[in-house]
């Protein structure tokens, strides 16, 4: 199976887990695309849909789904989103489509975050991928010496501001071992908005996309 066919294939398992007649946590990326296309067309009835991203919000209004502002509710029963890696204890890495603190906040109203990837973003450890990390400009130098005097290498990334109007670091050469320690670490950092390690925030679920079908995963 291709790349696509294999979001395709978790985007239409993660329907299991949305819950009729309640608002869902809807994320950002290809993959999650391949979950609002297979809502629209799944017959299900939602309340609505909270979005993490303009680009996500799009799609939902374009497929006839309605989109709730977060203020607007006190909690979701389920955040369904994709990641750029996950661990084997359900830490991620999120934040290649630049919508991380979004993403963030979102899943904070969840009470279960469902993972939808394809088997190349499992790893044992974090870090290959490149750890997006949204800041406030005035900060950037800094943060990018904080992270030098851990071993990373923080790079702008060229042309990209988060839909909060915000620069993103990538940050490269970073071994993730402790998750949750680095990123209570990397957003105390003053002018950090937050980091792509969602530790705090780890799926409780994956569906991975993988040769034989989907494989489901629980942390």
């Amino acid at each position: 199976m291709t790349q696509d066919e294999l979001k395709a294939l978790v985007g239409r398992a993660a329907l299991a887990y949305v819950v009729p007649g309640e608002v869902v946590g809807v994320g950002t990326g290809s993959t999650v695309n391949c979950f609002i296309d297979a809502l629209a067309d799944s017959g299900l009835r939602v309340a609505g849909a909270v979005s993490s991203s303009t680009k996500s919000t799009e799609r939902l209004v374009a497929r006839g789904i309605r989109v709730l502002e977060a203020g607007e509710v006190s909690s979701l029963p389920v955040y369904i989103d994709g990641a750029d890696e996950i661990d084997p204890r359900g830490h991620m890495i999120k934040g290649g489509g630049a919508a991380l603190t979004r993403e963030k906040i979102v899943a904070d109203l969840a009470a279960r975050f469902v993972c939808i990837a394809d088997e190349s973003k499992r790893v044992p450890v974090l870090g290959g991928f490149p750890l997006p990390v949204e800041v406030i400009a005035m900060a950037t130098a800094q943060v990018t010496r904080r992270f030098a005097a851990l071993g990373g290498t923080a790079t702008l990334r060229p042309g990209v501001l988060t839909d909060n109007g915000h620069p993103l670091l990538d940050v490269r050469g970073l071994s993730i071992t402790d998750p949750l320690a680095m990123e209570a670490e990397i957003n105390q950092w003053p002018g950090v908005v937050t980091c792509g390690i969602f530790a705090r925030h780890r799926a409780g679920v994956c569906l991975l996309g993988t040769a034989s079908g989907v494989q489901t995963l629980v942390f």
